[in-house]
């Protein structure tokens, strides 16, 4: 899978990039990160990218020339299809969830613009970004780090990314609830003590007990998702019993 990043900072994917499993992922050719500066589409000596918003107003915006240029020249020099997605990363944007993760993991190629100061000239929203994505509800300054996460999001359902795929399809949002609890060794630390059942070697009770667990930290943290969710009428029981009092056990 390829990114294909514009920014006008480089500099701050460096780190990211060069460590962990992302940097084993490019290191296996599994997933690249070409990274264009869009000043370099800049018409003038100073490499000017923003300019002062018509009618007034605090800040600058990213001027249209440079980032459809940019935008252009990764089309040409990729062979890029026309269909490839041109992500914008805005605080106006839908908000990046598994399911948004999981279809653009499905592409072969991103195109991903950063943005900066007080945002976009319209005209890139309107032609030339064909998606908006934000990270959350605040504003950063800028879109570097979102589009770092997006990067980090979708690279982890690339086949070979991470160690094991099974890993990576148990957690938190893909399978529509908040994980389960997790226990390494010790046993027991500070008198606190793993739950029986993981230690049992029962499997199927194992894996009753990590499904309630699961509905439960989904219903008290985060209850918006069970609507989306597919329940079992076991589930529906359990759940019903986490309402009733907020303290039923597994």
């Amino acid at each position: 899978m390829r990114f294909h990043v514009l920014t006008l900072f480089p500099g701050i994917f460096q780190g990211p990039l060069s460590e962990s499993i992302l940097s084993r992922a490019i290191g296996k050719g599994l997933i690249e990160v070409a990274l264009h500066d869009i000043r370099d589409q800049a018409d003038d000596r100073h490499r000017t990218v923003d300019d002062y918003p018509f009618g007034g107003g605090a800040g600058m915006l990213m001027k249209p020339e440079p980032l459809f240029k940019a935008t252009e020249s990764v089309f040409e020099s990729a062979s890029l299809p026309a269909e490839t997605p041109v992500i914008l990363m805005t605080p106006q944007g839908r908000k990046l969830d598994q399911r948004i993760v999981e279809d653009l993991a499905t592409k072969k190629d991103l195109v991903i613009i950063c943005g900066r100061y007080e945002g976009v000239d319209e005209r890139i929203r309107e032609h030339l970004a064909t998606d908006e994505i934000s990270i959350g509800d605040y504003v950063l300054s800028g879109g570097e780090l979102a589009a770092m996460v997006l990067i980090d999001a979708v690279s982890r359902l690339v086949p070979g990314v991470v160690g094991s795929m099974e890993s990576a399809l148990d957690d938190s949002h893909t399978t529509g609830l908040l994980q389960h609890p997790q226990y390494t060794r010790p046993a027991e630390f500070r008198g606190w003590s793993v739950p029986d059942v993981l230690l049992s070697g029962n499997h199927a009770e194992i894996e009753r007990w990590r499904r309630r667990e699961s509905l439960r930290r989904t219903a008290l943290r985060r209850p918006d998702m069970l609507k989306d969710v597919e329940l079992t009428e076991e589930d529906r029981r359990f759940i019903q019993g986490l309402q009733e009092d907020g303290t039923a056990t597994a």
